[in-house]
This record gives C-alpha cells, sequence and structure tokens, in this order.
C-alpha cells in the first residue's frame, strides 16, 4: 500500500503549537535529547510545521526544560507528516490522539 504525506501548509498555522491552551485530536510530540543542538531543532521545526525561526527556538526550549511538548495538532495524515520530517535528522517523536 502507498500513501503521500501532506506537509502542513500556511492555512494549517493555526493548528501550530500554542503553550497557551489545550487542544484534543490528533498530535505530534517532540521529545528531548542532548544529541541536537537548540539550531538544528529549530530548523527542523521551520521545516517540519513551518513556523518561523524565533518560534522553533521557543519550542526547542520547551522540550528541553519539560522533557516534551506538542508541536503540532491536525488531521493524523499532517501529524505524521510533521514526524517524518522531524525524525529525518533522529529526532524522537510520537504522534498520538
Amino acid at each position: 500500500a502507498s500513501f503521500t504525506l501532506r506537509l502542513p501548509t500556511p492555512t494549517d498555522r493555526a493548528e501550530t503549537a500554542d503553550f497557551s491552551r489545550t487542544r484534543t485530536g490528533w498530535r505530534t510530540i517532540l521529545f528531548n535529547c542532548d544529541c541536537h543542538s537548540f539550531q538544528e531543532v529549530a530548523s527542523q521545526l521551520v521545516r517540519a510545521i513551518r513556523c518561523d525561526y524565533q518560534r522553533g527556538l521557543a519550542l526547542a526550549n520547551v522540550v528541553h526544560l519539560t522533557g516534551s511538548a506538542t508541536v503540532y495538532w491536525g488531521p493524523r495524515e499532517s501529524c505524521e507528516a510533521v514526524a517524518e520530517t522531524l525524525g529525518m535528522i533522529g529526532l524522537r517523536v510520537s504522534v498520538t490522539e
């Protein structure tokens, strides 16, 4: 079976992580590791969730301080695409509902 991963589009930005509220549905969780720099993580977040670099750094900091963070909410396929992009550099991620 083949499938196509759809990366988030700019219109999906509303589904990108917001530290101030809780959401339900599918989400991509990024876990802390000591094998990547903040810059590497931020740059990959820019690619994966199409945020700006400062937002990527802020998310990387939350992951560093708390051990994990939900970095994307949306349809399952989009969450899986985000996870795949983050995983390309060996970041630990999970997709859950």
